[in-house]
Protein backbone atom coordinates (compact mmCIF):
# COMPACT_ATOMS: atom_id res chain seq x y z
CA UNK A 1 0.00 0.00 0.00
CA UNK A 2 0.68 3.71 -0.83
CA UNK A 3 3.17 5.52 1.80
CA UNK A 4 2.62 9.29 2.42
CA UNK A 5 2.80 11.90 4.96
CA UNK A 6 0.48 14.51 6.58
CA UNK A 7 -0.35 16.98 3.59
CA UNK A 8 0.79 20.82 4.85
CA UNK A 9 -2.83 21.98 4.35
CA UNK A 10 -4.23 19.27 6.68
CA UNK A 11 -1.65 20.02 9.30
CA UNK A 12 -2.20 23.51 9.39
CA UNK A 13 -5.92 23.70 8.42
CA UNK A 14 -6.97 20.80 11.00
CA UNK A 15 -3.83 19.44 13.37
CA UNK A 16 -3.67 23.23 14.83
CA UNK A 17 -6.32 23.98 16.21
CA UNK A 18 -7.92 20.95 17.34
CA UNK A 19 -3.94 20.69 18.90
CA UNK A 20 -4.59 24.17 20.62
CA UNK A 21 -7.82 23.55 21.84
CA UNK A 22 -7.45 20.55 23.52
CA UNK A 23 -3.74 21.11 24.82
CA UNK A 24 -4.32 23.53 27.13
CA UNK A 25 -1.22 25.14 25.56
CA UNK A 26 -3.21 27.88 23.64
CA UNK A 27 -0.81 30.21 21.52
CA UNK A 28 2.12 28.07 22.59
CA UNK A 29 2.56 25.65 19.54
CA UNK A 30 1.54 28.24 17.15
CA UNK A 31 4.61 30.24 18.23
CA UNK A 32 7.03 26.66 18.34
CA UNK A 33 7.32 25.15 21.78
CA UNK A 34 8.84 21.99 20.16
CA UNK A 35 7.49 20.42 23.16
CA UNK A 36 3.97 21.30 22.72
CA UNK A 37 4.00 20.51 19.08
CA UNK A 38 5.58 16.87 19.89
CA UNK A 39 2.54 16.61 21.94
CA UNK A 40 0.12 17.58 19.16
CA UNK A 41 2.21 14.97 16.53
CA UNK A 42 1.68 12.16 19.11
CA UNK A 43 -1.80 12.95 19.84
CA UNK A 44 -2.81 13.06 16.10
CA UNK A 45 -0.70 9.96 15.18
CA UNK A 46 -3.04 7.85 17.91
CA UNK A 47 -6.23 9.42 16.65
CA UNK A 48 -7.26 11.73 19.12
CA UNK A 49 -8.40 14.77 18.41
CA UNK A 50 -9.63 13.72 15.10
CA UNK A 51 -13.69 14.29 14.83
CA UNK A 52 -15.85 12.00 13.40
CA UNK A 53 -16.69 14.47 10.89
CA UNK A 54 -13.29 14.94 9.77
CA UNK A 55 -12.76 12.51 6.93
CA UNK A 56 -9.82 14.23 4.97
CA UNK A 57 -7.83 13.52 8.36
CA UNK A 58 -9.25 10.22 9.05
CA UNK A 59 -7.93 9.12 5.80
CA UNK A 60 -4.02 10.68 6.37
CA UNK A 61 -4.53 8.96 9.54
CA UNK A 62 -5.48 5.83 7.89
CA UNK A 63 -2.45 6.43 5.17
CA UNK A 64 0.36 6.77 8.42
CA UNK A 65 -0.64 3.04 9.70
CA UNK A 66 -1.19 1.95 6.01
CA UNK A 67 2.54 2.63 5.65
CA UNK A 68 4.26 2.89 9.48
CA UNK A 69 4.84 6.50 8.64
CA UNK A 70 5.34 8.04 12.42
CA UNK A 71 3.66 5.12 13.64
CA UNK A 72 3.51 1.54 13.85
CA UNK A 73 2.43 0.12 10.86
CA UNK A 74 -1.38 -1.38 11.43
CA UNK A 75 -3.58 -2.85 8.55
CA UNK A 76 -6.32 -3.18 10.90
CA UNK A 77 -5.80 0.51 12.54
CA UNK A 78 -5.51 1.44 8.93
CA UNK A 79 -9.09 -0.23 7.68
CA UNK A 80 -10.29 1.16 10.74
CA UNK A 81 -9.86 4.95 9.72
CA UNK A 82 -10.27 4.26 5.99
CA UNK A 83 -13.82 2.85 6.85
CA UNK A 84 -14.65 5.73 8.87
CA UNK A 85 -13.61 8.23 5.82
CA UNK A 86 -15.16 6.00 3.13
CA UNK A 87 -18.54 5.74 4.92
CA UNK A 88 -18.93 9.77 4.58
CA UNK A 89 -18.44 9.62 1.07
CA UNK A 90 -14.68 9.73 0.50
CA UNK A 91 -13.97 8.14 -2.85
CA UNK A 92 -10.12 7.93 -1.60
CA UNK A 93 -11.22 6.29 1.26
CA UNK A 94 -13.50 3.88 -0.42
CA UNK A 95 -10.71 3.45 -2.79
CA UNK A 96 -8.17 2.03 -0.14
CA UNK A 97 -11.02 0.17 1.92
CA UNK A 98 -11.85 -2.00 -1.52
CA UNK A 99 -8.19 -2.32 -1.91
CA UNK A 100 -7.96 -3.25 1.79
CA UNK A 101 -10.87 -6.34 1.28
CA UNK A 102 -9.29 -6.93 -2.58
CA UNK A 103 -5.71 -7.95 -0.73
CA UNK A 104 -6.90 -9.04 2.79
CA UNK A 105 -4.74 -6.54 4.78
CA UNK A 106 -6.36 -5.46 8.00
CA UNK A 107 -9.83 -7.01 6.98
CA UNK A 108 -10.54 -10.49 5.45
CA UNK A 109 -10.28 -10.65 2.08
CA UNK A 110 -13.97 -10.74 0.13
CA UNK A 111 -13.96 -9.45 -3.68
CA UNK A 112 -17.44 -8.70 -3.24
CA UNK A 113 -16.87 -6.01 -0.48
CA UNK A 114 -14.21 -5.03 -2.40
CA UNK A 115 -15.74 -4.51 -5.59
CA UNK A 116 -18.84 -2.53 -3.46
CA UNK A 117 -16.13 -0.31 -2.05
CA UNK A 118 -14.40 0.58 -5.39
CA UNK A 119 -17.92 1.14 -7.29
CA UNK A 120 -18.85 3.93 -4.45
CA UNK A 121 -15.42 5.52 -5.47
CA UNK A 122 -15.55 4.65 -9.27
CA UNK A 123 -19.19 6.34 -9.48
CA UNK A 124 -17.42 9.46 -8.05
CA UNK A 125 -14.66 9.80 -10.48
CA UNK A 126 -12.40 8.57 -8.92
CA UNK A 127 -10.06 6.74 -11.88
CA UNK A 128 -8.36 4.09 -10.30
CA UNK A 129 -11.19 2.81 -8.47
CA UNK A 130 -13.06 3.00 -12.17
CA UNK A 131 -9.66 1.14 -13.27
CA UNK A 132 -10.09 -1.34 -10.59
CA UNK A 133 -13.49 -2.18 -10.89
CA UNK A 134 -12.88 -3.04 -14.70
CA UNK A 135 -10.62 -5.49 -13.81
CA UNK A 136 -12.60 -6.59 -11.26
CA UNK A 137 -15.27 -7.48 -13.67
CA UNK A 138 -13.16 -8.69 -16.76
CA UNK A 139 -11.75 -11.54 -14.37
CA UNK A 140 -14.95 -12.13 -12.99
CA UNK A 141 -13.86 -11.38 -8.91
CA UNK A 142 -16.60 -10.37 -6.75
CA UNK A 143 -19.02 -10.12 -9.87
CA UNK A 144 -20.04 -12.24 -12.67
CA UNK A 145 -17.59 -11.54 -15.57
CA UNK A 146 -18.58 -8.92 -17.82
CA UNK A 147 -16.70 -7.55 -20.65
CA UNK A 148 -18.77 -4.69 -21.59
CA UNK A 149 -18.66 -3.60 -18.20
CA UNK A 150 -15.14 -4.01 -17.77
CA UNK A 151 -14.73 -2.14 -20.40
CA UNK A 152 -16.81 0.49 -19.61
CA UNK A 153 -14.77 1.14 -16.57
CA UNK A 154 -11.70 1.34 -18.46
CA UNK A 155 -13.02 3.92 -20.38
CA UNK A 156 -13.83 5.87 -17.65
CA UNK A 157 -10.31 5.89 -16.32
CA UNK A 158 -8.32 5.80 -19.23
CA UNK A 159 -10.83 9.00 -20.28
CA UNK A 160 -9.11 10.34 -16.84
CA UNK A 161 -5.43 10.13 -18.06
CA UNK A 162 -5.12 6.50 -16.73
CA UNK A 163 -2.18 4.63 -18.09
CA UNK A 164 -3.11 1.25 -17.36
CA UNK A 165 -6.69 1.75 -18.28
CA UNK A 166 -5.50 3.37 -21.46
CA UNK A 167 -3.64 0.49 -22.57
CA UNK A 168 -6.00 -2.44 -21.45
CA UNK A 169 -8.51 -0.52 -23.55
CA UNK A 170 -6.27 -0.87 -26.23
CA UNK A 171 -5.84 -4.70 -25.42
CA UNK A 172 -9.88 -4.63 -25.50
CA UNK A 173 -9.75 -2.65 -28.93
CA UNK A 174 -7.36 -5.39 -30.06
CA UNK A 175 -8.73 -8.27 -28.58
CA UNK A 176 -12.56 -7.18 -29.73
CA UNK A 177 -13.77 -7.41 -25.81
CA UNK A 178 -17.02 -5.20 -25.58
CA UNK A 179 -16.06 -2.79 -27.69
CA UNK A 180 -16.03 -2.72 -32.03
CA UNK A 181 -12.50 -3.25 -32.99
CA UNK A 182 -11.39 -0.32 -34.40
CA UNK A 183 -7.21 -0.11 -35.35
CA UNK A 184 -7.06 3.55 -35.38
CA UNK A 185 -8.68 4.30 -31.69
CA UNK A 186 -7.01 1.15 -30.41
CA UNK A 187 -3.62 2.89 -31.44
CA UNK A 188 -4.87 6.28 -30.01
CA UNK A 189 -5.42 4.86 -26.69
CA UNK A 190 -1.70 3.14 -26.75
CA UNK A 191 -0.26 6.21 -28.10
CA UNK A 192 -1.87 7.84 -25.10
CA UNK A 193 -0.48 5.24 -22.31
CA UNK A 194 2.63 5.25 -23.99
CA UNK A 195 3.34 9.17 -23.79
CA UNK A 196 2.54 9.07 -20.21
CA UNK A 197 5.12 6.52 -20.18
CA UNK A 198 3.51 3.66 -19.46
CA UNK A 199 6.27 1.08 -20.39
CA UNK A 200 4.21 -1.88 -21.45
CA UNK A 201 2.73 0.77 -23.77
CA UNK A 202 5.84 1.82 -25.31
CA UNK A 203 6.91 -1.67 -26.27
CA UNK A 204 4.02 -2.54 -28.24
CA UNK A 205 3.87 1.03 -29.90
CA UNK A 206 7.63 -0.05 -30.74
CA UNK A 207 6.19 -3.68 -32.21
CA UNK A 208 3.61 -1.76 -34.18
CA UNK A 209 6.06 0.56 -36.14
CA UNK A 210 8.36 -2.43 -36.39
CA UNK A 211 6.08 -3.94 -38.23
CA UNK A 212 3.75 -2.01 -39.79
CA UNK A 213 0.55 -3.08 -37.77
CA UNK A 214 -1.75 0.33 -37.85
CA UNK A 215 0.95 2.57 -38.53
CA UNK A 216 3.24 3.15 -41.15
CA UNK A 217 6.40 1.03 -40.62
CA UNK A 218 9.35 3.01 -39.33
CA UNK A 219 11.88 1.21 -37.90
CA UNK A 220 13.53 4.55 -36.48
CA UNK A 221 9.99 5.13 -34.97
CA UNK A 222 10.23 1.76 -33.69
CA UNK A 223 13.57 1.95 -32.51
CA UNK A 224 12.44 5.05 -30.16
CA UNK A 225 9.66 3.70 -28.87
CA UNK A 226 11.59 0.39 -27.77
CA UNK A 227 14.27 2.15 -26.05
CA UNK A 228 12.18 4.31 -23.61
CA UNK A 229 10.89 0.70 -23.09
CA UNK A 230 13.87 -1.08 -22.21
CA UNK A 231 15.20 1.88 -20.27
CA UNK A 232 12.33 0.76 -17.94
CA UNK A 233 13.65 -2.72 -17.95
CA UNK A 234 11.05 -4.40 -20.33
CA UNK A 235 12.54 -7.30 -21.25
CA UNK A 236 11.16 -8.31 -24.83
CA UNK A 237 12.00 -4.81 -25.64
CA UNK A 238 15.44 -4.67 -24.36
CA UNK A 239 15.86 -8.11 -26.61
CA UNK A 240 14.14 -6.16 -29.87
CA UNK A 241 16.39 -3.19 -29.05
CA UNK A 242 19.49 -5.13 -29.02
CA UNK A 243 17.64 -6.90 -32.36
CA UNK A 244 17.60 -3.72 -34.18
CA UNK A 245 21.48 -2.42 -33.37
CA UNK A 246 22.49 -6.34 -34.27
CA UNK A 247 20.95 -5.98 -37.61
CA UNK A 248 20.93 -2.43 -38.40
CA UNK A 249 17.54 -1.44 -38.51
CA UNK A 250 16.97 1.80 -37.43
CA UNK A 251 19.98 2.67 -36.39
CA UNK A 252 23.47 2.12 -37.33
CA UNK A 253 24.62 -1.66 -37.12
CA UNK A 254 26.38 -2.20 -33.28
CA UNK A 255 27.27 -5.29 -32.09
CA UNK A 256 28.74 -4.33 -28.58
CA UNK A 257 25.34 -2.06 -28.35
CA UNK A 258 23.78 -5.31 -29.23
CA UNK A 259 25.02 -7.24 -26.41
CA UNK A 260 24.80 -5.11 -23.93
CA UNK A 261 21.08 -5.27 -24.86
CA UNK A 262 20.61 -8.67 -24.93
CA UNK A 263 22.41 -9.49 -22.20
CA UNK A 264 19.79 -6.94 -20.33
CA UNK A 265 17.05 -9.48 -21.21
CA UNK A 266 18.89 -12.20 -20.66
CA UNK A 267 19.58 -11.82 -17.37
CA UNK A 268 15.95 -11.34 -16.69
CA UNK A 269 15.40 -14.82 -17.86
CA UNK A 270 13.96 -13.66 -21.31
CA UNK A 271 14.73 -17.12 -23.77
CA UNK A 272 14.79 -15.18 -27.11
CA UNK A 273 17.19 -13.02 -25.56
CA UNK A 274 19.31 -15.57 -23.87
CA UNK A 275 19.71 -17.63 -27.28
CA UNK A 276 20.88 -14.57 -29.56
CA UNK A 277 24.04 -13.65 -26.39
CA UNK A 278 24.87 -17.15 -26.93
CA UNK A 279 25.17 -16.52 -30.65
CA UNK A 280 26.44 -13.51 -30.13
CA UNK A 281 29.35 -15.24 -28.17
CA UNK A 282 29.28 -18.21 -30.09
CA UNK A 283 30.09 -16.21 -33.28
CA UNK A 284 32.57 -13.01 -31.60
CA UNK A 285 30.17 -10.69 -32.40
CA UNK A 286 30.42 -7.97 -30.21
CA UNK A 287 32.10 -9.48 -27.40
CA UNK A 288 35.40 -11.70 -27.62
CA UNK A 289 34.25 -15.44 -28.69
CA UNK A 290 33.80 -17.88 -25.62
CA UNK A 291 32.29 -20.79 -26.51
CA UNK A 292 31.79 -21.81 -22.66
CA UNK A 293 29.52 -18.66 -22.53
CA UNK A 294 27.90 -19.75 -25.25
CA UNK A 295 27.04 -22.68 -23.85
CA UNK A 296 25.54 -21.18 -20.40
CA UNK A 297 23.26 -19.24 -22.46
CA UNK A 298 21.93 -21.73 -24.63
CA UNK A 299 21.70 -23.98 -22.25
CA UNK A 300 19.49 -21.44 -20.07
CA UNK A 301 17.24 -20.81 -23.03
CA UNK A 302 16.89 -24.56 -23.98
CA UNK A 303 15.89 -25.61 -20.45
CA UNK A 304 13.00 -22.87 -21.14
CA UNK A 305 11.98 -25.05 -24.44
CA UNK A 306 13.50 -22.24 -27.22
CA UNK A 307 13.98 -24.53 -29.86
CA UNK A 308 16.81 -22.68 -31.26
CA UNK A 309 18.76 -22.91 -28.35
CA UNK A 310 18.15 -26.52 -27.88
CA UNK A 311 19.40 -27.39 -31.49
CA UNK A 312 22.38 -25.36 -30.70
CA UNK A 313 22.88 -26.56 -27.36
CA UNK A 314 22.57 -30.12 -29.33
CA UNK A 315 25.04 -29.27 -31.95
CA UNK A 316 28.03 -28.12 -29.29
CA UNK A 317 27.63 -31.62 -27.68
CA UNK A 318 27.95 -33.34 -30.63
CA UNK A 319 30.92 -31.38 -31.79
CA UNK A 320 32.36 -31.13 -28.32
CA UNK A 321 32.66 -27.61 -28.68
CA UNK A 322 34.12 -26.39 -25.64
CA UNK A 323 31.62 -29.13 -23.65
CA UNK A 324 32.95 -32.91 -23.24
CA UNK A 325 31.17 -34.46 -26.99
CA UNK A 326 28.33 -36.36 -25.24
CA UNK A 327 26.04 -38.06 -28.32
CA UNK A 328 22.85 -38.85 -25.92
CA UNK A 329 22.99 -34.91 -24.96
CA UNK A 330 23.33 -34.36 -28.47
CA UNK A 331 20.34 -36.62 -29.73
CA UNK A 332 17.92 -35.74 -26.62
CA UNK A 333 18.65 -31.56 -27.38
CA UNK A 334 18.29 -32.14 -30.79
CA UNK A 335 15.36 -34.60 -30.65
CA UNK A 336 13.51 -31.84 -28.50
CA UNK A 337 14.29 -29.34 -31.21
CA UNK A 338 12.83 -31.44 -34.07
CA UNK A 339 9.46 -31.55 -31.88
CA UNK A 340 9.01 -27.72 -32.10
CA UNK A 341 10.08 -28.10 -36.26
CA UNK A 342 13.42 -27.05 -36.43
CA UNK A 343 14.12 -28.33 -39.43
CA UNK A 344 18.23 -28.55 -39.06
CA UNK A 345 18.09 -30.31 -36.21
CA UNK A 346 15.83 -32.75 -38.17
CA UNK A 347 18.94 -32.36 -41.24
CA UNK A 348 21.53 -32.71 -38.38
CA UNK A 349 19.89 -35.73 -36.81
CA UNK A 350 21.18 -38.78 -39.52
CA UNK A 351 24.77 -37.66 -39.32
CA UNK A 352 24.66 -38.00 -35.41
CA UNK A 353 22.93 -41.03 -35.44
CA UNK A 354 25.31 -43.18 -37.27
CA UNK A 355 27.86 -42.26 -34.55
CA UNK A 356 25.13 -43.71 -31.87
CA UNK A 357 24.57 -47.69 -30.62
CA UNK A 358 20.74 -48.33 -30.39
CA UNK A 359 21.69 -48.56 -26.40
CA UNK A 360 22.17 -44.74 -26.46
CA UNK A 361 20.00 -43.98 -28.88
CA UNK A 362 16.92 -45.66 -26.25
CA UNK A 363 18.55 -43.48 -23.62
CA UNK A 364 18.33 -40.38 -25.35
CA UNK A 365 14.88 -40.91 -26.24
CA UNK A 366 13.73 -41.61 -22.55
CA UNK A 367 15.57 -38.35 -21.52
CA UNK A 368 13.91 -36.09 -24.19
CA UNK A 369 10.67 -38.02 -22.75
CA UNK A 370 11.51 -37.28 -19.10
CA UNK A 371 12.17 -33.42 -20.16
CA UNK A 372 8.94 -33.03 -21.62
CA UNK A 373 7.16 -34.41 -18.33
CA UNK A 374 8.74 -32.30 -16.47
CA UNK A 375 8.00 -29.00 -18.95
CA UNK A 376 4.72 -29.28 -19.81
CA UNK A 377 4.12 -26.17 -20.42
CA UNK A 378 4.80 -24.30 -23.49
CA UNK A 379 7.93 -23.86 -25.04
CA UNK A 380 9.60 -20.43 -24.74
CA UNK A 381 9.65 -17.94 -27.23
Amino acid sequence: MMKTILSRSVAMGIILPIAIASSGCTGIAIFGNAESQHDRGLMYDNGEGVTEEDAEAQVELGFKFDSGEGVAEDDAEAVKWYRKAAEQGHAKAQFNLGVAYHRGEGVEKDAIEAVKWYRKAADQGFAKAQFNLGWMYGLGLGVEEDDEEAVKWYRKAAEQGHAKAQFDFWMAHSADEGVVTDGAEAVKWLRKAADQGFPEAQNVLGVMYDFGLGVAEDDTEAVRWYRKAAEQGVARAQSLLGWMYDKGEGVAEDDAEAVKWYRKAAEQGLAIAQSFLAMMYHNGDGVAEDDAEAVKWYRKAAEQGHAAAQMNLGTMYGNGEDVPQDYVLAHMWLNLARAQGREEAEENMPQLLKRMTKEQIAEAQKMAREWQERHPFPPAE
